[in-house]
């Protein structure tokens, strides 16, 4: 999540587009065990998430970070 265009967005655009570069990431890191795809404005996920990691994108949105 280190977009330095997140700054003007709003709190919920930023959680969303973590959210999205969260679950690409996991997906990156293991893609037998997670498929990922964008579909216009939606996001197809298929596979186990780590909840934990994505709860931490929203907080650290919800708290002004980066």
């Amino acid at each position: 999540m280190a977009n330095s265009d997140m700054g003007d967005e709003p709190l919920e655009r930023k959680a969303v587009r973590g959210v999205i570069e969260e679950l690409e990431r996991q997906c990156a890191e293991n893609r037998a065990r997670l498929k990922v795809r964008r579909a216009g404005d939606r996001v197809i996920v298929d596979g186990e998430l780590d909840v934990d990691a994505i709860v931490m994108v929203v907080v650290g949105a919800m708290a002004g970070g980066p």
